[in-house]
C-alpha cells in the first residue's frame, strides 16, 4: 500500500466534513486546509530509483489523494496530468474516495470510456440525505471498479434502494477525534444485513472514539478503533457463481475472521480493559 497525495487542502461541504482529520492536522501546525496547493510528490508514481526502475514496484495499491479530494474545483488544472500518469502506470491500481461524485462526468479524461481497469473509486455516504443525493449518480457512472464508503456513519442508512453487483464493496466506521459523533453499532448491523441480502461485500473499518453498542456509550482511544472492529468479526464476504464455470467464488480474499455465510452476527469484542 502506497499514499499518493498529488494535492492538499479542501472545502467542507457535507455534514460528514464537520470534522475532518485533514483540518485537525493541519490547525495543529497553524496550517489553513482551505487552501488548495499542489505537492512536491505529483510524480511519485512515475519516479524511479538509480537502476532505471520504478519505485513504486508493480501490482501496488495507491491510496490517491488522501488530504484532499481528487474531484475538487481547485484541482482542475492539475487533474488531467494525474490521469495520464494513471494510465502509463496501468501495473499499478489506483483508489481515491469522493464527497463529489456529482463532477466526476466533467472531471473525467477524454479517454475514459467505460473506465480505467486500474482505477476503483469510493463515494462517501454519511446519512440518508447524502446518499440518496450520490448513489443515483455513483451507480450510473461508467466506472469499472466502484465501492461505497459510510464513514463517518452519522445516522442509520437505508442503502437498499442502491445496492447491486455494480458495488464491489460498503466500507462503515465511524468517526476519530476528540469532537467524534455518535456511531451505533445497530446501524453497521443493518448495513451489514442489507449487504448481505443483495450479496455485496461488507467491511467494518473502525468503530470511531465515540461508540453504542448494547445501549452502552464508550470512549474508544485511536489505537483501538480498528482493533474492536476487527474484534467484532462480522466482515462480510459473499460467494457467486461464474455463469460460464458453474463455480463457486469469492469476490474478495477473507480476512481473517470474515464471516462468508449468511450465517448470524458473531464475534464479541469490547473487553473490561477498552
Amino acid at each position: 500500500m502506497v499514499s499518493w497525495n498529488l494535492w492538499h487542502g479542501c472545502h467542507k461541504i457535507s455534514p460528514g466534513c464537520a470534522h475532518c482529520y485533514v483540518y485537525r492536522i493541519d490547525a495543529r501546525h497553524g496550517k489553513d486546509s482551505s487552501v488548495v496547493t499542489k505537492n512536491k510528490d505529483y510524480d511519485l508514481p512515475l519516479r524511479k530509483n538509480r537502476m532505471k526502475e520504478y519505485k513504486i514496484p508493480s501490482g501496488e495499491l495507491v491510496y490517491t489523494c488522501f488530504t484532499s479530494d481528487f474531484l475538487l474545483e481547485d484541482a482542475d488544472p492539475w487533474r488531467e496530468e494525474a490521469w495520464r500518469i494513471m494510465k502509463i502506470r496501468s501495473d499499478l491500481k489506483f483508489l481515491f474516495i469522493t464527497k463529489r461524485i456529482h463532477r466526476f462526468s466533467a472531471c473525467a479524461p477524454k479517454d475514459w470510456g467505460e473506465g480505467y481497469d486500474n482505477v476503483m473509486v469510493c463515494c462517501t455516504v454519511e446519512n440518508q440525505d447524502r446518499a440518496d443525493f450520490r448513489l443515483p449518480i455513483f451507480r450510473d457512472l461508467p466506472i469499472k471498479h466502484k465501492s461505497i464508503i459510510c464513514e463517518p456513519l452519522l445516522e442509520p442508512i437505508d442503502l437498499s434502494p442502491y445496492l447491486g453487483p455494480w458495488v464491489e464493496d460498503v466500507v462503515v466506521g465511524g468517526e476519530s477525534g476528540n469532537e467524534a459523533r455518535l456511531c451505533d453499532y445497530d446501524w453497521v448491523l443493518d448495513i451489514r444485513r442489507q449487504c448481505m441480502e443483495h450479496q455485496v461485500p461488507f467491511h467494518f473499518r473502525q468503530t470511531g472514539a465515540y461508540f453504542r453498542k448494547d445501549g452502552k456509550l464508550y470512549r474508544i482511544k485511536r489505537k483501538d478503533q480498528h482493533t474492536q472492529a476487527r474484534k467484532a468479526k462480522i466482515d462480510y464476504r459473499p460467494r457467486r457463481i461464474d455463469k460460464k464455470t458453474k463455480a463457486s467464488y469469492s469476490l474478495v480474499k477473507p480476512a481473517s475472521g470474515c464471516d462468508t455465510s449468511e450465517s448470524p452476527v458473531q464475534g464479541t469484542f469490547f473487553t473490561d480493559e477498552t
